[in-house]
């Protein structure tokens, strides 16, 4: 049955809504993290299905605007690469999302949210060739991560960080081929007969609240305490992953 909305208790709600609110907070003063708290927290409740929707209806509103930039700054030649690569990799990924539990869902997401995060604080590097295979390779891993877990950013993010591409074309290759991988979710989900009515409609309330956040947690940024604020979004991020094991709910 078709409702407007997931029949979440007062606690649920509460629960998405800090979610939503950490996550907004964190990615405003760091710059990343959002599916990594938003998923892990307010999958204790949601359907794997309508938690990743309503996120990408979160995640698309925001960046609309800065597209056309985007477009102007960005390597186009490997953003169709990556998208290529995106492409293969989601429809595998959602076949995968579609056969397997809720907490099955979330042992991989915490799992995967870890695996990240020792990468991230290692400073471990990509080092291979940055040639066309290896930008396929990439969109590849996040499309199969997306479509699977609605983790698409980071195997992208982490294969340009090692990147010798200037900062602008960096981000704008980044934020474009993440936009195209929220669309193709959705048609994804359309296709498979997995895109609910709820997850957008849970979307578009909270996409409100989650942009207010980006907006105070960006204002709050010091450059001067850039450490500080990295370390708080890790300590936030193991925090969401370690509560999101099915151990604990």
């Amino acid at each position: 049955m078709i409702t407007a909305l997931p029949p979440l208790d007062a606690g649920g709600w509460a629960l998405v809504l800090i979610a939503v609110v950490l996550a907004g907070l964190v990615r405003g003063f760091s710059g990343f993290g959002t599916a990594m708290i938003y998923l892990p927290l307010a999958g204790i409740v949601l359907d794997p299905f309508i938690l990743i929707t309503a996120m990408v209806v979160m995640d698309l509103i925001g960046p609309l605007p800065n597209v056309p930039r985007a477009v102007r700054d960005g390597d186009m030649g490997q953003v169709g690469l990556l998208a290529a690569g995106m492409l293969i990799g989601l429809p595998f990924g959602v076949a995968i999302l579609t056969v397997i539990d809720a907490e099955t869902f979330r042992w991989l997401v915490s799992l995967l949210i870890f695996t990240l995060l020792v990468v991230l604080i290692s400073g471990a590097r990509y080092r291979g060739p940055s040639d066309r295979r290896a930008v396929m390779g990439a969109g590849f891993l996040g499309g199969l991560a997306g479509g699977a877990v609605g983790l698409a950013g980071p195997p992208v993010i982490m294969f340009y960080m090692a990147s010798d591409l200037v900062v602008a074309k960096l981000r704008a290759n980044i934020l474009l081929i993440l936009v195209l991988t929220d669309v193709a979710l959705l048609v994804a989900y359309g296709f498979s007969g997995k895109l609910l009515i709820s997850g957008m409609v849970l979307g578009a309330v909270f996409a409100g609240p989650y942009l207010l956040a980006n907006i105070i947690g960006a204002r709050a940024f010091d450059p001067a305490r850039e450490g500080m604020y990295r370390g708080a979004a890790y300590a936030i991020i193991a925090v969401s992953a370690l509560l999101g094991l099915p151990l604990f709910s």
